[in-house]
């Protein structure tokens, strides 16, 4: 604690900064991953995303983990943000972004721990999704808020 108690025992998990991003494609569709979770046992709707490698920025693991995970390259990129999922137990950051200008430019070159299923989505019907609860990863759900936020404030 700052001002020197210890707290025993005391758990942190150690984890990587992170990257997601609301990816829109050049239609204005948004692309979203089907993935199972083991710690809740189901599959859920995300956004594309993951850790960023030693010695690469936020940015670049963005653009990179959206290639791998969805096969789509971007033409613009905006930073969101950056939030603590659970600042209590995690100790890491989540870096949030809109990209925009999506093409299919590759398969999927997915980790050998990962199955992965894209879904492509209208604009619309995704924040329909958000405000009924139906993307539960908290840090997705908040780069979803701010990347409709960002879309409204350039039309």
């Amino acid at each position: 604690m700052p001002d020197g108690t210890i707290v025993d025992p005391y758990f942190v998990v150690e984890m990587p900064e992170s990257v997601c991003a609301m990816a829109l494609t050049e239609n204005n569709e948004v692309i979203l991953v089907k993935q199972y979770r083991h710690p809740i046992d189901k599959s859920i709707l995300e956004l594309p995303g993951g850790f960023v490698d030693k010695g690469e920025t936020a940015e670049t693991a963005i653009a990179r983990e959206l290639q791998e995970e969805t096969g789509y390259q971007f033409s613009k990129f905006y930073y969101l943000g950056r939030t603590a999922a659970n600042p209590g137990v995690l100790n890491n950051f989540t870096n949030l972004y809109l990209a925009t200008g999506g093409k299919k430019v590759a398969v999927q070159k997915l980790d050998f721990n990962e199955e992965i299923e894209i879904k492509i989505f209208p604009l619309v019907e995704v924040r329909i999704m958000l405000m009924n609860n139906e993307i539960i990863q908290a840090m997705h759900s908040t780069c979803m808020f701010y990347g409709f936020g960002k879309l409204d404030g350039l039309k």
